[in-house]
């Protein structure tokens, strides 16, 4: 058990460690274009990454660090899922902003007649199910018609983010506002509380935590969880066990698609408040990351979406104290897959050297190589 909670946390640490060296590598050789740096100075990864700690660990640094992290929690599960089932759900852009749009649509139709504990409830559930709907229809594609769900997922990115315009810039626009936006739902009985002596942060915190075990709960400890786990792990041996696949496809990909809708509609409630025309987000990529460095693990997820909250709360201490723009982040988070990807193509390489059968990429990714992972 230690060996493999030791080999389990290696390369996620290892793909930390890398991009921190990279970035700092990358920060190293553009020194000369931050104003008051002189060319390759070396000091300047080290202020950089200083500023960003001390922006973390702040008291407004760690409430934001958990504002930020809570939708890459949600969206983190819903990758994480999909690829418990061999399944690669890319369209959490799509999901997530469908369940934007549905939370706005609820609380600008009851939110002003009723109070908050009534549409509160009713726009997170309405924020999930539109996610969900949004994970069926790949799901549903696949499971009818053999369609790969990263090209339909892709896909249906494009038509969601167009519904999406279509309904701020149409029923749900604000009359008279100079461009087409939202009402502002803290007007309207909409916002999710926000805790006393803090800044932004507000119970969707509790949501995403909660979330962790009741899914982590799902995978392990019932029935249905394990048909996933043993679908992703081998489809073949799950078909001749009598497992119906089609239907364990149709509903991990909305229990996927779920989760990221509620991402969109936390994150909305809670810190956005109202969306305006060309409205989008990078959450659903950012999940990707969350749910690779956690190996698909939901307690996993809980800290992987954390570092990367940690990281974006700490951005802005960053750029006002050592001149670093906060885009180095995504460049960060981007060198993390890039490493993780690298490793996990040098397992499938190992694997062909070794004449040993290759799972199904999607599969591979969630890191499940054997039954013994299931069990």
């Amino acid at each position: 058990m230690t060996r493999r909670v030791i080999q389990s946390l290696a390369e996620p640490l290892a793909a930390i460690v890398l991009a921190l060296l990279a970035g700092g590598i990358m920060i190293f050789l553009l020194s000369g274009l931050v104003p008051g740096r002189q060319p390759f100075d070396a000091r300047l990864p080290i202020d950089a990454y200083g500023a960003l700690v001390s922006g973390i660990v702040s008291f407004n640094g760690l409430t934001s660090t958990l504002v930020y992290s809570t939708p890459l929690i949600l969206g983190g599960l819903g990758v994480a899922v999909g690829f418990k089932a061999g399944l690669f759900n890319i369209g959490g852009r799509g999901q997530f902003l469908m369940g934007s749009i549905a939370s706005v649509a609820v609380i600008s139709a009851i939110g002003g007649a009723t109070g908050p504990w009534i549409a509160i409830p009713l726009a997170l559930l309405a924020g999930a199910l539109a996610g969900a709907l949004a994970g069926f229809i790949p799901g549903f594609l696949k499971a009818t018609s053999g369609a790969h769900e990263v090209v339909t997922t892709i896909m249906l990115n494009y038509i969601l983010f167009y519904v999406s315009n279509w309904a701020i810039k149409g029923p749900l626009t604000l009359p008279r506002a100079p461009q087409p936006t939202t009402q502002d739902i803290s007007e309207l009985n909409g916002a999710l509380y926000v805790l006393p002596f803090t800044r932004d942060l507000h119970i969707g915190v509790f949501i995403a935590l909660l979330a962790v075990p009741i899914i982590w709960f799902v995978l392990y400890k019932t029935t249905l969880g394990f048909e996933i786990r043993s679908a992703g792990a081998n489809p073949d041996a799950a078909r001749y066990a009598g497992m119906k696949t089609r239907r364990l496809i149709v509903l991990t990909m909305s229990l996927s698609g779920l989760l990221m809708g509620l991402a969109g509609s936390v994150t909305l409630l809670g810190q956005v408040h109202q969306t305006s025309f060309g409205y989008d987000t990078g959450i659903g990529f950012d999940a990707i990351t969350v749910a690779l460095l956690a190996s698909s693990n939901p307690i996993g997820v809980l800290f992987s979406g954390l570092l990367l909250g940690a990281m974006r709360a700490g951005s802005p201490a960053m750029q006002s104290q050592a001149g670093v723009p906060p885009d180095l982040i995504n460049a960060l988070q981007a060198i993390i897959l890039l490493f993780l990807i690298v490793n996990v193509l040098r397992r499938v390489l190992a694997r062909r050297r070794a004449g040993t059968s290759t799972p199904e990429p999607a599969a591979l990714t969630a890191g499940k190589y054997s039954t013994e992972s299931v069990q």
